[in-house]
């Protein structure tokens, strides 16, 4: 993946964000940015709303961000490639999804949601 200086800043600014985060948090930040950019490498970390997002390019809009607020949560922006759940939801669109820590079946379905968001 080449980055320019621009994505190496932004880069920067997400891991000092993860990195000033206490423990247990932390690990589990650090993590979900890991697997999110090893389901889609082309993507470039940026600061977004004050947490770590991911687009396709330091310019483009972000689809995929993660938050640490009261709990955690990983979403998808409106700009991502979105699709109803279907069955019993009907046409709501899922975009958000609460963790507290990651397993390999949490970091599984990460990665599918993260590859189906920049599809």
């Amino acid at each position: 993946m080449v980055m320019s200086s621009k994505d190496e800043k932004n880069l920067k600014q997400v891991l000092d964000k993860i990195a000033k985060t206490e423990e247990p948090r932390r690990s589990a930040m650090q993590r979900m940015h890991e697997v999110i950019l090893e389901a889609a490498p082309d993507l470039k970390p940026r600061i977004w709303y004050g947490m770590p997002g991911y687009a396709k390019a330091a310019s483009t809009p972000v689809l995929v961000f993660f938050r640490n607020d009261e709990l955690m949560s990983l979403g998808i922006s409106e700009k991502a490639s979105l699709s109803p759940a279907g069955g019993n939801d009907g046409l709501l669109i899922p975009c958000a999804w609460y963790f507290d820590a990651l397993d390999d079946t949490t970091e599984r379905r990460v990665a599918e949601i993260v590859r189906a968001a920049v599809a």
